[in-house]
Formats: structure tokens, sequence, C-alpha cells
């Protein structure tokens, strides 16, 4: 049985991974390493710090005025906000029913009153807190900040918020209404 002769460097043709490699070799990697014989351009030059910074903290700031709007106008008192047109014409406490209640008690750092307004937008001030920390050390490190988010993980979101709006308006489920 003849042994198997270990590969031989050859010129590889153009458009390959370039001369003295061979099939199957790992190719070369970091900023200056050779593709086709030609150089890798270097890496695009990266944005200031404060640029990077720009969206997550001008989103961030657009989060906390509103909430400093909700903590100061109360939504306990009528004529401020409108009502749910949902509940208004059906009775049904739709998912979002008691988010502005929800959020004047955490702005006013009150969480079981938060929690007994709507406990799911409370779930969702904690899922924003780690997405916002997330970007924030995103962006001082330059690294791009992508969501990409399944259909799995949509129709998952779908499934909780109406199972919320249903088990919020069964008797049982009375806890979970504002």
């Amino acid at each position: 049985m003849p042994s198997a002769a270990p590969p031989v460097p050859s010129a590889a043709p153009p458009g390959s991974q370039g001369p003295g490699t061979w099939p199957g070799a790992p190719a070369p990697q970091g900023p200056g390493a050779w593709h086709g014989g030609v150089p890798a351009p270097p890496p695009p030059p990266s944005r200031s710090l404060p640029r990077r910074l720009l969206p997550p903290v001008a989103t961030l700031a657009g989060v906390v005025a509103a909430f400093v709007y909700v903590g100061a106008v109360d939504p306990n008192e009528p004529g401020h906000y409108p009502v749910c047109p949902l509940l208004r014409f059906t009775g049904v406490y739709c998912p979002g029913c008691g988010g502005l209640r929800s959020a004047h008690a955490f702005a006013h750092g009150d969480l079981p009153a938060a929690l007994g307004a709507n406990a799911l937008a409370v779930v969702g001030y904690g899922i924003f807190a780690v997405v916002m920390a997330v970007w924030l050390v995103r962006a001082v490190r330059a690294v791009p900040m992508r969501l990409a988010v399944s259909p799995v993980l949509w129709w998952g979101v779908g499934a909780v918020l109406a199972l919320f709006t249903l088990v919020r308006n069964l008797p049982f489920g009375s806890a979970l209404a504002p």
C-alpha cells in the first residue's frame, strides 16, 4: 500500500490563496495578510469615541426624558394622557394597560406599585437596561452593535404578550390587572 506524500507547495493560480500555499492550508490572518499575492487593505479608520457614543447616549437621553415627564405628570390624574381605546370600547386590558402608571411608579422608585400596574413593563425596563449597557460598552470598545432577532424570538414575544393579556383579563389573573 503506497503512503500518501505530504502536499508540496506550488504556484497557485490567480484568485487562489496565494503563492506558496496548497489547498486546505490555513489562510493567512491579520491586517498584513496576503491574499492572492496582494496585501489586505488596512481596516477602516475607527470613528472617534464621542461619535460612537452619540447613538446610544441619545437613545438613553430620550428614554430618560420620557421617564422624567411621566414621573412629573401623574397618569393617575385624569386628563393628562389618552385612555387606552381597547379598554375604553371593550373593557379588555391590553398588554400595555397600566404602563404609564408603572413608569410613573418606577420613576419614583416604587417597585411594588410599578409591578402592580404592569409587571411586563417592569420586565421590559430591565431588558432595556441590559441592552443599553451592552450597547454602551460596545460603543466604547468600537464594536458595532447589531441586533439580529430571529422570527422564533418574535413569535415567542408575541406568545408572551398574548398569554399575559389573556391571564390578566381572567378572574384568577386579576393580580396582573392594573
